[in-house]
């Protein structure tokens, strides 16, 4: 009969992820090896190998619940824009500031999820990508309704991505602590918008 997991065996999970993505982060996923996360977990191998069959693993595991955890985002986007009755233009500002304060909680995760989705085998690559299209279709879908009269079937996708463009490489240059927060960033982000789809 199986032993039942702890009930900590999930938080534990999730310190090796965090520690696993800064290793990723700062080696890069080929040069960082089962050891290397070991031993900036404080933990043997032997042990590591008790929650995660190898490095492919935990790569996904990271990336499997990065990409829950954005789609939950766009989720609770629409139930708090419901809920508060904001209009289509302070729905989407909302939507950037989520993901903005997301990205700066989870820039390691983010990190790995630009750069190290093309490890993944097959199957499980095509998952990781299908949820980022998912994401990338919803923000096409808020920015369509929040500037109806900008956005058209021929600019959409450009829109989106100019967006995205905007927003997902603050990890290489937006530092906490440093003269911009995250926050005044994605205000300034708004601004854009408002004043070049906005009119």
């Amino acid at each position: 009969m199986a032993r039942p997991k702890s009930a900590s065996h999930d938080l534990k999970r999730e310190e090796i992820l965090d520690v696993a993505a800064q290793c990723f982060a700062r080696q890069s996923f080929p040069a960082a090896s089962m050891n290397d996360i070991a031993t900036a977990c404080g933990t043997s191998k032997a042990r590591l190998y008790h929650y995660y069959e190898s490095k492919e693993a935990i790569l996904f595991d990271l990336l499997d619940r990065y990409t829950q955890r954005l789609l939950a985002l766009i989720g609770e986007g629409e139930a708090h824009a419901q809920r508060q009755n904001l209009s289509e233009r302070e729905a989407l500002h909302a939507l950037v500031r989520a993901f903005l304060a997301e990205y700066e909680s989870s820039a390691t995760r983010h990190v790995a999820l630009v750069s190290d989705t093309k490890f993944l085998g097959d199957t499980q690559r095509e998952l990781i990508l299908n949820r980022q299209r998912d994401v990338v279709a919803a923000f096409t879908r808020f920015i369509k309704r929040a500037y109806p009269g900008r956005v058209t079937p021929a600019n959409q996708t450009a829109l989106t991505m100019m967006l995205f463009g905007m927003i997902n490489w603050t990890f290489t240059w937006l530092r906490p602590g440093g003269p911009m927060s995250y926050a005044a960033f994605a205000d300034e982000v708004v601004a854009v918008l408002e004043q070049g789809l906005g009119g």
